[in-house]
């Protein structure tokens, strides 16, 4: 016998086909959904005990249509017409008994975003007439009061009440509406917009639910499998994307052990096959920079100029300032973050904190480390997300003049190849620990005294071509300095605990 979360998982995917059973025949929306309401309640307390009917979608609609007659049957007997009360008995039978037709859900969905409902009432008929979320579920997941979400579902059922169901005339013309709501749901799971959490699953898991509807119900729609493989490649790195506390993780800095291979997979396979049969729209380059990102061993190997690439061709097809910024970021990181700021110079103050938060990372890589403070401080102040908060919080912190515990004022000395410190000056940050090492997996970048150069070369580079020496002073860096030993009692090293900026080398010079 199914479980219990079997069951929920079963009757939320019967409900859409149900509640379009009722509403392509009896055309009221607002009491089929109630109907439908009353028939899952009584599926779920009927078939953990009972077991599951061999035909539980019909056996929803057989309960849901008696439902619906009985409070029809009750509606018109107080308007004293008990005549078509009594017709109503006849239509039971006729709708239990036939299967839905294959496109009602598709049909539901184009109904919750009719062209005349807004964008928020569009989201909140789709998350509750489609994806069966209650009205409280839906408030809490956009932080409003339930009475308030219960009024606004209620107004987006009186506007839709009466309009034909099915799929609408020129419905390919309003498919993009479909998927943008699908879309929107997906980015307020994925980063939310507001409150304690920087995830909310739940949602992020139902637009992924629902777009596998519409991808099946519409194979052959590119953008429509183009936006199924964006969510899944994005969601993919969910569980990389906080820290025990709940913190944000920035994507150069996840373990990527932690993303989801089969979920990268089949959206690879399915931008993939996309690309090859159509020109592509602006979800399957979204996809494809997805999967390039995921795709890539480590985040020094990401291809960004493959990136920028496809950025060039997204922000031709679509203009709009998110594309322009997250294009920005792609240029800073193929041609330096000069560039890059240099096209935020373009770009809308609409964009809020996201513009200010890009700022502030590409004017540190750019060593400028109190116009970077500034900006990151700028960004936390108008984010409503706490944990983006504290991360920019935290980012304008460490640019804070570094001070109280140094150990010496003296400079300090970092051995390394040539091309890993060009690639820094292009970043604006250096990162690797000792040779083979980075910062990430070492968890500090490994320095010495000019005294300890010699033996360190020895013992890490004797076989190293075009070798420069980083002179770095203490004073400048804005990170902790520690000096320690690898074991009791041996020399101590001199170890940064955090990237280096580029502004704090003093000067290179060749070795060897």
């Amino acid at each position: 016998m199914p479980g219990t979360t079997a069951i929920e998982d079963l009757l939320r995917l019967h409900a859409p086909q149900v509640l379009g059973a009722l509403v392509r025949r009896y055309g009221r929306f607002d009491a089929a959904e109630d109907a439908v309401q009353e028939a899952l309640l009584a599926a779920a307390g009927q078939w953990p005990a009972a077991g599951v009917p061999d035909n539980p979608r019909g056996w929803l609609i057989r309960v849901a249509s008696r439902r619906l007659t009985d409070a029809l049957r009750a509606e018109e007997a107080r308007r004293a017409r008990e005549e078509r009360a009594a017709a109503l008995d006849l239509r039971v039978t006729a709708v239990a008994d036939r299967a839905p037709r294959e496109d009602d859900t598709l049909s539901l969905l184009f109904l919750c975003c009719h062209p005349d409902l807004s964008a928020s009432a569009q989201i909140a008929l789709t998350l509750r007439a489609v994806g069966g979320l209650t009205t409280a579920e839906i408030a809490r997941a956009y932080l409003v009061p339930e009475a308030t979400m219960a009024q606004r579902v209620s107004r987006a059922k009186q506007k839709v009440r009466g309009v034909r169901f099915g799929r609408p005339d020129r419905w390919e013309e309003r498919l993009p509406a479909v998927l943008h709501t699908l879309y929107l749901i997906f980015n307020e799971g994925h980063t939310a917009t507001s409150g304690p959490a920087l995830q909310r699953h739940d949602l992020a898991g139902e637009a992924i639910r629902l777009t596998r509807t519409v991808h099946r119900l519409l194979p052959d729609d590119c953008e429509t499998a183009g936006l199924l493989a964006l969510m899944l490649l994005t969601d993919a790195r969910r569980d990389a994307r906080t820290g025990p506390d709940g913190d944000l993780v920035p994507l150069d800095e996840q373990d990527r052990a932690r993303w989801d291979g089969a979920a990268i997979e089949e959206g690879v396979a399915l931008v993939t096959r996309t690309l090859a049969r159509h020109r592509a729209g602006p979800y399957q380059i979204r996809a494809a920079i997805a999967a390039v990102h995921d795709e890539a061993p480590s985040a020094q190997e990401t291809d960004w100029r493959e990136i920028l690439g496809l950025y060039d061709v997204l922000v031709r097809l679509v203009p709009g300032p998110v594309e322009r910024l997250n294009r920005a970021v792609a240029v800073a990181m193929v041609h330096g973050p000069q560039a890059g700021l240099a096209e935020l110079d373009r770009l809308p103050d609409e964009l809020g904190h996201r513009l200010d938060a890009v700022r502030g990372h590409l004017l540190e890589r750019a060593g400028a480390r109190q116009e970077a403070r500034a900006a990151y401080a700028s960004a936390a102040a108008r984010t409503l997300s706490l944990p983006e908060q504290r991360y920019l919080q935290a980012r304008a912190a460490r640019l804070r003049p570094y001070r109280d515990g140094m150990s010496t004022t003296e400079p300090i000395v970092h051995l390394t190849e040539r091309f890993l410190w060009e690639e820094a000056q292009a970043k604006g940050t250096y990162e690797i620990s000792t040779r083979g090492r980075t910062l990430q997996e070492e968890g500090f970048i490994h320095c010495s005294t000019r005294e300890q150069l010699p033996r360190t070369a020895a013992a890490f580079f004797a076989d190293v071509p075009d070798l420069v020496v980083l002179v770095i002073d203490p004073a400048l860096l804005d990170v902790p300095l520690k000096y320690e030993a690898p074991e009791p009692g041996a020399e101590e090293f001199p170890h940064i605990y955090g990237p280096l900026p580029v502004s704090a080398v003093v000067d290179v010079e060749p070795w060897g």
